[in-house]
């Protein structure tokens, strides 16, 4: 057994109050699990859930399909089972252009999620507070799965530990081969602990990046668009503010939650949300080299 899951298992058998993660929440906060599921159908699979980062402003179809394409990837090609979806909008602490307020991505993906998809959630963990690294988001779904709701059970009752994996496009997987993007400790912490389900995207130079990330090759698993979409939250806010139609590139309940609001008329230069967070983790990376952050 892994350290993974030997400290979640120790944990999830521990009668007394699971200790206090390393990290605070947000006022009110509590953890969606709704959707997740408790029991294990397969006891020989390793249980899984996909955790999607980004800024989401608006999410797409594409953010949704690529849950679909992962549980495909997952079930021809893995000994993983899925047990749970999450998009985690990022923090209003990035600040760019495009980035709608948190409360109002947070109401899309939720109305995505929930009126589109049996199995996806929406976390508002990481949207409602200040900025947090990838490598912490990810522990953070650790400790409520593992820590808290104890992971899942097995048919026959036995505890399995949860192992929460990063979705990404990548575009975003490409910049952890690129120096100084990414900490050497995260990369660690994100690829050598949790892994990654990685869906191919246009002009993304996956080659030249797994080969830097050669060490965890094995947690990287790369999904293919048999059927490319190109669609991204940057050409929708392009369409918006030049006042064309967004409907059949977004889910009809987020499109009527937009135009309800008015939002997007003009929000200035755009920023995708994969390249958000690869914004998030240079400038964060410039900060480190400047000594003004620990890594």
């Amino acid at each position: 057994m892994d350290s993974l899951a030997a400290s979640s298992s120790s944990a999830a058998s521990s009668s007394s109050s699971p200790p206090p993660p390393p990290f605070t929440d947000p006022p009110n906060y509590a953890f969606p699990h709704h959707r997740l599921r408790r029991t294990l159908r397969n006891p020989d699979k390793q249980p899984i859930v996909l955790v999607a980062c980004g800024s989401f402003s608006p999410v797409t179809f594409l953010h949704l399909r690529m849950f679909e394409m992962a549980v495909d990837y997952v079930r021809q090609n893995t000994d993983f089972e899925i047990v749970g979806g999450y998009l985690s909008p990022v923090s209003d602490q990035y600040k760019k252009p495009g980035l709608l307020s948190a409360h109002h991505r947070v109401n899309m993906c939720t109305l995505a999620a929930e009126q589109t998809s049996t199995w996806l959630m929406v976390d508002p963990w990481e949207a409602f507070q200040s900025y947090q690294r990838t490598a912490v988001v990810l522990d953070h779904f650790d400790h409520e799965i593992n820590t808290c709701l104890g992971g899942v059970a097995t048919a026959d009752g036995v505890r399995k530990p949860v192992r929460p994996m990063l979705l990404a496009g990548s575009d975003l997987i490409a910049t952890m081969g690129e120096p100084g993007v990414w900490s050497e400790p995260d990369l660690e912490h994100i690829l050598g602990r949790y892994g990654v389900l990685t869906v191919e995207r246009a002009g993304a130079d996956m080659d030249q990046a797994i080969d830097s990330l050669a060490r965890w090759r094995a947690n990287i698993h790369l999904i293919h668009q048999l059927i490319q979409n190109d669609v991204s939250s940057t050409k929708v806010r392009l369409f918006l503010r030049r006042g064309l139609s967004v409907r059949y590139l977004l889910p009809a309940p987020v499109v009527d939650y937009i135009e309800e609001n008015g939002l997007y008329k003009d929000d200035g230069p755009t920023t995708s949300a994969s390249s958000s967070a690869v914004t998030a983790e240079r400038e964060k990376a410039a900060e480190r080299e400047k000594g003004k952050v620990a890594p």
